[in-house]
């Protein structure tokens, strides 16, 4: 188990290192959630958010879509906050808009996502928080 950590961690620095856009699978208009806070933290360091949510319009400033297969543009990253029970779809999804990379907000896991996201090929992180982790290790795509 440690080892399988430790290649999260890996993994989820390299991520947030080569990618920039964020598709957020989840993203809340309620700022008090993880999945408004996150993702605001993500786009105030620079990276760029796309918000997917069925019932919002607009959310951090940016055009919601409702689902994966509405974006209009490429996506790097896929990050989920809904519960592991969707990401299995969520992750056929992303692997169908040609997405880079698949990363489950902390707490969610999906053995079955995993599977997807590496049969085909896409970078993969689970249990992890996105700011956390773009926090620790001081990463950031602005100038600032």
């Amino acid at each position: 188990m440690e080892s399988m950590d430790a290649e999260l961690d890996v993994e989820a620095v390299r991520i947030l290192r080569e990618f920039s856009t964020i598709a957020v699978v989840g993203c809340s208009r309620d700022p008090a959630k993880a999945a408004h806070s996150v993702p605001a933290a993500m786009q105030a360091a620079g990276f760029r958010i796309i918000p997917v949510n069925p019932v919002a319009d607009t959310l951090l400033g940016e055009r919601v879509y409702r689902d994966l297969t509405d974006l209009d543009g490429p996506v790097d990253v896929v990050e989920v906050f809904r519960p592991g029970r969707e990401a299995p779809a969520i992750a056929e999804q992303a692997v169908r808009i040609g997405a880079k990379a698949l990363w489950l907000q902390q707490g969610i896991t999906s053995s079955r996502a995993r599977e997807i996201a590496r049969e085909a090929g896409l970078a993969y992180v689970e249990n992890r928080c996105m700011a956390v982790v773009r926090a620790v290790n001081g990463i950031r795509k602005d100038a600032g």
